[in-house]
């Protein structure tokens, strides 16, 4: 196996690692903590938070992988996604009382929406 299609296998690896190890606390942090996660106390506004960053760092990694050329694009696009799981997290845990701000989602929202503006604007300025 070339040096190549190793860093290959070990980037896309890591993408589907990040991937489902960020969607399944994001999506059921109780099972989460459950499973993996079994220190005290639980927190399910933390882990939220978590998995939004580690789907951040998955999507990073697959569009490094797609846009093998483009490091920036993927900082956004990775940068932007975990954003906007962020801004989401905090939506739904400031309605369910689990903590945050209530200026939280509107910050980060936004962060989410400027990073994403730029990983499309810079998808569409290098194709």
């Amino acid at each position: 196996m070339t040096a190549n299609r190793l860093i290959t296998a070990l980037t896309a690896l890591g993408a589907a690692f990040f991937l489902v190890f960020g969607l399944w606390p994001f999506f059921d942090a109780q099972s989460f903590f459950d499973q993996v996660a079994t220190f005290e106390p639980f927190n399910a506004h933390f882990l939220h938070d978590i998995g939004a960053f580690q789907v951040g760092i998955g999507v990073t990694l697959a569009a490094a992988l797609w846009r093998r050329s483009d490091a920036i694009f993927a900082a956004l696009a990775g940068a932007g996604v975990g954003s906007a799981l962020h801004a989401i997290a905090h939506i739904r845990d400031r309605a369910d009382d689990l903590g945050g701000r209530d200026t939280d989602a509107f910050v980060f929202g936004l962060i989410a929406i400027l990073f994403l503006a730029g990983a499309a604007w810079r998808l569409r300025s290098k194709a």
